[in-house]
């Protein structure tokens, strides 16, 4: 999503661009599965930040509204606890709808919304100019920023210290530290600065794409080929190397073999594999190596002859001890055995996307990336781990889960690596599991090798839709200076 963007606002501006994706379909993790009468989208599954759509398409002169439909989602998440209560809490972007659910939970944490909220959204209007909308490209960045308000950004504290130090209810706690999440780190160890995303979710809005949120990828293509951007797609037009000479960047050599100059050349891989695999930088390479990636995940696409009238669009079976859940991903490297699994279900809005009476569900659990501490090719190693959150769904309620799926796909961290070339098979490129790692993720330009930048969720600003289309901007701001 970030390259097409890119590619949208160079076009835009005039310049002769072209996309070459080795996949059948464009739009990296976003993307598309139909089977059987089931569709279910691969990736993303809430638009949040709205606005940074329609300015995309108000650079190329149209109407973001004439492309895509955007559906409201309520509530934004339901979530399932296991305790003794089975407590089931809906979160919401109405405050009239959110302070009743906690009134009925803990009433001494309304109060403590208010407060988590308007802190939540202070640390957006910190960092939203200065960083979400602008590039860091240099220590000197770095700096600038850090000697204004980095104090102000909570980066001394932790995801879970901050939460914790709000509310008092444990499952409130947990509903919070889990947005840490939404960029592959862990609420234990990532810096409170990630407290920016429930503001971002909870205080602006989530919706729906009208057709799916493949159908906003389909968008972006639309709009790059309308300015004239010409995207080829297949193995054959994978990019096997980034050609340079002396330092610049002067094209691409593709598996077929043929070669492509160019004066600019954007990576949307992930930046450690752009570095190790296309440009055969080993010094770099190496460096990349001894940083943590962001957690991998494990998927599960069901298509089922039944239906659960208790599960929302969106849905949360959160495990019994979350701080074990973080050790077993990012201090063992294994998948845990007792996972928070998320549950879309956009037949709960589009009815269509799976056969009458039936559901397409999409089952993620957050997954260690590839490592030697555990291998998904070891015999039956993906089966089990299948049954197991199979089971555990079941428990939750989804009585009659197993015989009643008829059709049904995987995706592991070893997939995600070879489908998406992401290293080490991480979702978000580096984790933030590290004080001001959100503020030192890879630059948009490459210091090394000029002519080259980078976007999608492995640079600044970071993962998700949203963010990945704003790096584009970034970039195209930067070729255009330079």
């Amino acid at each position: 999503m970030g390259g097409l963007a890119a590619s949208i606002r160079l076009a835009a501006a005039g310049h002769s661009v072209q996309i070459f994706e080795k996949n059948e379909l464009v739009g990296g993790k976003l993307n598309l599965l139909e089977q059987e009468g089931y569709r279910w989208d691969t990736g993303p599954s809430l638009i949040t930040m709205p606005f940074v759509y329609r300015e995309l398409w108000q650079a190329a002169g149209k109407r973001f509204e004439d492309y895509v439909e955007l559906l409201p989602v309520e509530p934004i998440t339901r979530y399932f606890y296991p305790d003794p209560a089975h407590t089931v809490f809906d979160a919401s972007d109405s405050m009239a709808a959110m302070t009743a659910a906690i009134q009925k939970l803990e009433p001494r944490d309304v109060a403590a919304y208010f407060r988590f909220i308007s802190y939540s959204r202070r640390l957006y209007d910190l960092t939203a100019e200065p960083f979400l909308f602008n590039g860091l490209n240099g220590i000197h960045d770095w700096l600038r920023l850090k000697a204004t308000d980095s104090f102000k950004l909570d980066p001394f504290r932790t995801v879970h210290g901050a939460v914790s130090s709000f509310f008092k209810d444990p499952r409130l706690i947990q509903l919070f530290d889990r947005y840490a999440t939404y960029n592959g780190s862990s609420p234990y160890l990532a810096p409170a600065t990630l407290n920016i995303i429930p503001y971002v979710e909870l205080g602006m809005g989530g919706w729906y794409v009208r057709g799916g949120l493949y159908a906003l990828a389909r968008a972006y293509q639309k709009l790059a080929q309308e300015l004239g951007v010409t995207i080829r797609t297949g193995q054959d037009c994978a990019v096997e190397q980034i050609l340079q000479q002396n330092g610049r960047v002067r094209g691409v050599r593709l598996k077929n073999g043929q070669e492509i100059s160019a004066d600019c050349v954007i990576a949307n891989t992930d930046v450690a594999y752009t570095y190790s695999h296309l440009l055969k930088d080993a010094r770099l390479a190496r460096k990349f190596a001894r940083l943590e990636p962001s957690c991998s995940g494990f998927v599960l696409f069901l298509g089922v002859k039944k239906r659960w009238e208790q599960l929302a669009h969106h849905n949360i079976m959160f495990s019994r001890d979350y701080r074990q859940e973080f050790r077993d991903i990012f201090g063992r490297k294994v998948p845990p055995l007792d996972p928070t699994i998320y549950i879309c279900w956009t037949g709960r809005t589009e009815p269509q996307n799976a056969p009458p009476g039936h559901s397409n569900l999409f089952v993620l659990v957050n997954a260690p990336y590839l490592s030697e501490a555990f291998d998904w090719q070891t015999q039956g190693a993906t089966r089990r781990y299948r049954d197991l959150i199979v089971a555990q769904m079941e428990q939750f309620g989804l009585e009659g889960l197993s015989e009643n799926i008829t059709v049904e796909a995987v995706m592991t961290p070893l997939d995600l690596a070879q489908r998406y070339n992401a290293e080490r098979g991480a979702i978000y490129g580096l984790s933030s599991n590290s004080r001001f790692s959100a503020f030192l993720r890879p630059p948009n330009r490459s210091a090394r090798y000029k002519g080259l930048y980078f976007v999608g969720g492995s640079t600044h600003p970071g993962g998700g839709v949203p963010l990945v289309t704003l790096s584009a901007k970034i970039v195209a701001k930067l070729i255009t200076e330079q």
